[in-house]
């Protein structure tokens, strides 16, 4: 199993449409990958370790996949859909992670 991490970097000038991303986008890219899609779970950033300080991120959204093909397989195809809608959201671009994931 592998987790698709998609961090949208924050600081003072960044704009995040929390409403627009929850109830918008990511239930477009539910629907565009599928049953390849395995698990979805959003972070929203709140604080850092210093308080005052922001978080890191102001969004973090973790796609579950059973491997990288049926990552890319599922993905690839609406990557550009995907991408022209960040503008309807975010002034930023996520950072893309793929993590191998490993339980204990």
């Amino acid at each position: 199993m592998i987790k698709v991490s998609v961090m949208y970097p924050n600081s003072k000038d960044v704009m995040f449409d929390t409403e627009y991303y929850k109830n918008s986008h990511l239930p477009m890219v539910v629907k565009a990958v599928g049953d390849a899609l395995k698990g979805l779970e959003l972070d929203l950033g709140i604080a850092s370790r210093v308080p005052g300080e922001l978080a890191p991120y102001v969004a973090i959204a973790h796609l579950k996949f059973d491997d990288i093909a049926s990552f890319q397989t599922a993905f690839g195809p609406h990557a550009e859909t995907f991408a022209a809608d960040i503008k309807n959201y975010s002034n930023v671009k996520g950072e893309l992670q793929i993590s191998e994931l490993i339980s204990f």
